[in-house]
């Protein structure tokens, strides 16, 4: 007699848990979706740039080659251009970026 109640018992935890189941992932399908924005440093720029710090301008690694430190200095240089619509002070940065990277760092810092 314990038997079909054991049974039944079963039976309704596992629909009990498959309904859940279901709920849980219809709500996740329709949760709204969220783009994924990369993330960028937020702070001011360091009075003397650092390797770190133009790494971080160019979105390439510090000990990146010179070919990936190019592409990556053309790549950020044509979205902010000053010809463009851009800034002259981030284009500035993102030459000395490029300069810091490469090795032939003037030493005097951003012009502004």
């Amino acid at each position: 007699m314990s038997s079909p109640l054991v049974a039944g018992i079963a039976v309704a935890a596992a629909a009990l848990t498959a309904r859940y189941g279901i709920e849980a992932w219809q709500a996740f399908k329709a949760r709204p979706v969220v783009p994924r924005i990369r993330r960028f440093y937020e702070g001011g720029f360091q009075p003397t740039m650092t390797r770190r710090e133009a790494a971080l301008i160019l979105g390439i690694r510090e000990s990146a080659a010179q070919e990936k430190v190019r592409e990556a200095h053309r790549r950020v240089m044509t979205a902010n251009h000053p010809d463009a619509g851009g800034s002259d002070l981030l284009a500035s940065k993102i030459n000395e970026a490029k300069d810091v990277l490469m090795g032939q760092s003037k030493g005097s810092g951003s012009a502004f």
